[in-house]
């Protein structure tokens, strides 16, 4: 399973670790969802333990420019090859986005053969929903299939 963000934030860049705005509630959603505290490890701890949960993080643009964090200002975006996935990853069956801005690719992923799946943004620009229907959504969206 890939979980796909759109691009990393100023602080995730900064920090150079997926998701290291401090309220962005990606560890702690996921840390429930695979239960493991992700949020209290250090950062290798978390890597290891999502990889450990057959999970993989990415994200949809490889560069762009943005002024601050907001995905609204993401321009002159430059996609990751995500059909390079099929021969760099090909147990993959599953592409969880992150947000509608990393769901921009979602017909074309669909197309390629993936199970695709839109969740509700971790981010802390997406506060109109409720911390614990973020969680039930990531919870269903990640549970194996049988």
């Amino acid at each position: 399973m890939l979980i796909l963000g759109s691009f990393p934030s100023t602080a995730s860049l900064a920090a150079q670790q997926y998701y290291a705005h401090p309220q962005n509630q990606f560890w702690r959603v996921l840390g429930a969802v695979i239960g493991q505290p992700l949020k209290e490890m250090d950062y290798a701890a978390r890597i290891a333990a999502v990889q450990a949960a057959g999970i993989a993080i990415w994200d949809v643009y490889a560069s762009c420019a943005r002024a601050g964090s907001l995905d609204s200002a993401i321009r002159d975006a430059v996609v990751n090859d995500l059909a390079a996935l099929q021969e760099s990853a090909p147990t993959l069956r599953r592409i969880c986005f992150n947000g509608r801005t990393a769901a921009r690719r979602i017909r074309e992923v669909e197309a390629m053969g993936y199970e695709v799946v839109l969740l509700p943004s971790t981010s802390p620009a997406h506060a109109g929903m409720r911390f614990e229907e973020k969680l039930a959504r990531w919870r269903e969206a990640l549970q194996p299939r049988r």
